[in-house]
């Protein structure tokens, strides 16, 4: 009988029955217990800790892109400024992948509301797809009014559509009237001989929620052809927004486009524009996964404690065996066959719980966190596939792993000198 050999029905009988511990000492069994224990929190805290990391990806990931394209065509330079867009417009949508294409103008602006309350925003000139799509998904942002961007009243200079958060905080709602200071040079007034900045008016007539606290308090929209004239752009827009039909394959896609385009044309993924965020989530979750993981070594060595002890208290039980026939690999097959036992039972019993809390606290939400710091305001769990495989194998080898050793001192064992250990 080989030492690689699966265990047979006896060798798992006898594996079992040390794992029980005698009637009268059950401290081996508790010891057991404590060790399935200690495999079954540190699965558990890995599934949970890499599901929230994964979740805070996802989650970050669908939000970037609801005020977002997936990639954006511009000029070199910090001018922001494409005069021939039209005939880019045209080459963009023509190229394979490409969904929605639409030209915008992005600028920064000071609103108020009249109330002694100014805070700085980012203005987005807006455009709907002539096609089917836009190339953004604020669309389907909108709680309140529309974004259909007309106003309604004769004394305002256009219509804006504001995140809900900072509406709040302007305490302007469908209907008002905000201000905006245009990134245009002020005139000067020649009485008092100073620049004085011109407001421009503009009625609320949508509010959008992203769920992405910096767009929903410092993104305003404006219909392109008011943004054109707020930004002093003309008939010149800053870029063209294109959506993809899979975000992951943007990259591939805007290096195409880059391409075929030729200079000075140059091209902006959506991961271009987050590799610091999403590296850092990535980073965070490889420090994080390692960390669990070392918890998890740290319990595999109960695994070593507990069948040390048993190889102490049933040594004169191993010599006997040993008499009776039984190899060395048995022997050692048996002490495997109890860590295999306690990683799987731990294991499962800790992805089972796992998997529960993950579940929970996704549905729940009832984890609030400070969208400030976050972005997003709940914490979100999406747990992977492959994941928890990697969690499930790592487990179980470092629970097999941590048996090595004591089944090898009971392997060592003599017949002899086992029957006469007290």
């Amino acid at each position: 009988m080989s030492a690689g050999r699966l265990p047979t029905g006896l060798e798992r009988r006898i594996a079992a029955r040390y794992l029980r511990g005698r009637a009268r000492g059950r401290f081996a069994s508790l010891q057991t217990l404590i060790a399935t224990g200690g495999v079954a929190v540190g699965v558990m805290a890995l599934v949970v800790v890499l599901g929230v990391m994964n979740g805070l990806r996802d989650d970050l990931r669908e939000r970037i892109l609801l005020a977002n394209p997936h990639l954006r065509v511009l000029t070199y330079g910090a001018g922001l400024r494409l005069d021939d867009w039209e005939a880019v417009l045209r080459r963009v949508r023509a190229e394979p992948g490409v969904v929605a294409a639409q030209p915008e103008v992005m600028t920064q602006s000071v609103i108020t509301a009249g109330r002694d309350y100014a805070v700085g925003v980012n203005v987005l000139g807006f455009e709907g797809d002539t096609g089917t799509a836009s190339a953004v998904a604020l669309p389907g942002t909108i709680v309140s009014g529309d974004l259909a961007l007309r106003p309604t009243r004769d004394d305002v200079d256009g219509a804006v559509v504001l995140g809900i958060r900072l509406a709040g905080k302007l305490s302007a709602y469908v209907g008002d009237v905000v201000q905006l200071v245009p990134p245009t040079p002020a005139k000067v007034n020649p009485a008092l001989g100073v620049a004085v900045p011109r407001f421009w008016r503009l009625e609320v007539t949508g509010l959008f929620e992203t769920g992405m606290y910096q767009y929903d308090e410092q993104f305003v929209v404006l219909r392109r052809d008011v943004a054109q004239r707020f930004a002093g752009l003309g008939d010149a827009v800053s870029g063209i927004a294109v959506r993809v039909h899979d975000p992951d394959r943007a990259p591939a896609i805007a290096r195409g486009l880059e391409a075929a385009l030729g200079y000075p044309y140059r091209t902006l993924d959506w991961q271009q524009q987050n590799a610091n965020l999403f590296s850092a989530l990535q980073l965070e979750k490889l420090a994080m996964g390692l960390i669990i993981f070392f918890i998890m070594v740290v319990a595999a060595f109960n695994i070593v404690g507990t069948l040390a002890m048993v190889v102490t208290d049933k040594t004169r039980e191993i010599g006997i065996l040993q008499a009776m026939g039984l190899t060395r690999g048995a022997i050692r097959r048996i002490f495997l066959a109890q860590g295999a036992f306690i990683g799987l039972v731990g294991t499962l019993a800790g992805l089972a719980g796992g998997l529960l809390v993950a579940f929970v606290v996704d549905r729940s939400g009832w984890i609030r966190i400070n969208p400030a710091v976050y972005f997003i305001d709940r914490l979100p769990v999406h747990v992977e596939a492959l994941d928890t495989l990697v969690v499930v194998v790592a487990s179980l080898a470092v629970a097999v792993l941590a048996t090595v050793y004591p089944a090898a001192v009971a392997a060592r064992l003599t017949p002899v000198e086992a029957i006469r250990a007290e």
